[in-house]
């Protein structure tokens, strides 16, 4: 009887093991209308990816801070981050008060809703509340999403401003 209830609760640990996807494996997934990505690496590579996207997980869920800063990949699977200098595009310039903070806030939200794989900031720099977005190393490329945002009809005072840039290497 003690063996039975071993090999039970074993099996349906092996079960839950196997049905976690890994990073890479979550890559290669097949989405319609986006296209399929296909890997051609060396295993030691991938388990260096998939390990370190498990140790950024486990960082993430013990985390509670209020920022809507976070990206849609983490700074782990990309390398360091060194600052220096570049552009961001400034989709939000509001007053010292609650309600510029909040629409600070709203602005940003509104922004990773239209583009998910930027960065959003959320600032307060005295007196005035802004919302910047992006990492771009080069003004051509805040200016292609500057043109994408004019586009869509949103944020129509954005502008790129010149600003310290969280590059990954």
């Amino acid at each position: 009887m003690k063996y039975t209830f071993a090999i039970i609760f074993f099996c349906l640990g092996a079960l839950n093991v196997s049905a976690q996807q890994t990073f890479t494996e979550r890559l290669q997934q097949v989405v319609d209308s986006v296209g399929k990505i296909v890997l051609h690496q060396e295993k030691t590579i991938t388990d260096l990816v998939n390990g370190a996207l498990k140790s950024a997980t486990k960082k993430k869920q013990g985390d509670d801070t209020d920022s809507i800063e976070t990206a849609v990949t983490d700074s782990i699977m990309h390398g360091k981050i060194v600052k220096m200098n570049g552009y961001r595009i400034q989709v939000y310039f509001g007053d010292n008060s609650r309600k510029g903070r909040a629409e600070a806030r709203a602005a940003g939200l509104r922004f990773k809703n239209y583009f998910p794989y930027h960065a959003v900031y959320v600032s307060f720099v005295s007196p005035h509340w802004l919302c910047r977005v992006g990492d771009f190393r080069t003004n051509e490329e805040a200016r292609e999403v500057l043109r994408q945002i004019r586009e869509m009809g949103i944020f129509r005072e954005a502008v790129v401003v010149k600003s310290k840039i969280n590059a990954r290497f």
